[in-house]
């Protein structure tokens, strides 16, 4: 029913998310020129981040900033031949001020030729 490299690739990167391989979703799943889009800035960047090298920088100040307690990926849910949705619970600890938080996010990636080209998150308010 859907284009199955996409839901090969929507797969892999769920598993490599809730076994916290993210690291390895990105060198396998993600395409060089990646754009990936928050919901709002992160303290000290921008919402959009552009290329496979500034993503990586983007989740290494994640990990340095949070004690990351537990991240469940559910999903996928495909749309058309190219996007897919992930819904992730988050359970983390900001290291600076030491609050705890749990969170949901949705997030949506669009794939070309096999790869991650964007990823956009949305935030539960």
């Amino acid at each position: 029913m859907f284009n199955p490299v996409l839901v090969t690739v929507a797969n892999q990167l769920i598993d490599f998310c809730n076994k916290g391989e993210e690291a390895e979703a990105l060198a396998t799943l993600y395409d060089e020129g990646v754009v990936s889009v928050e919901a709002a800035a992160m303290p000290g960047m921008e919402r959009e981040t552009y290329g496979l090298g500034d993503l990586k920088a983007k989740h290494d100040w994640w990990n340095n900033a949070h004690e990351v307690h537990e991240t469940k990926a559910e999903g996928p849910f495909c749309f058309g031949d190219n996007q897919f949705t992930v819904i992730f619970n988050m359970d983390f600890t900001d290291k600076e001020s030491g609050e705890r938080t749990k969170a949901r996010e949705i997030a949506l990636y669009s794939v070309l030729d096999g790869k991650i080209t964007r990823e956009e998150f949305f935030y539960e308010a």
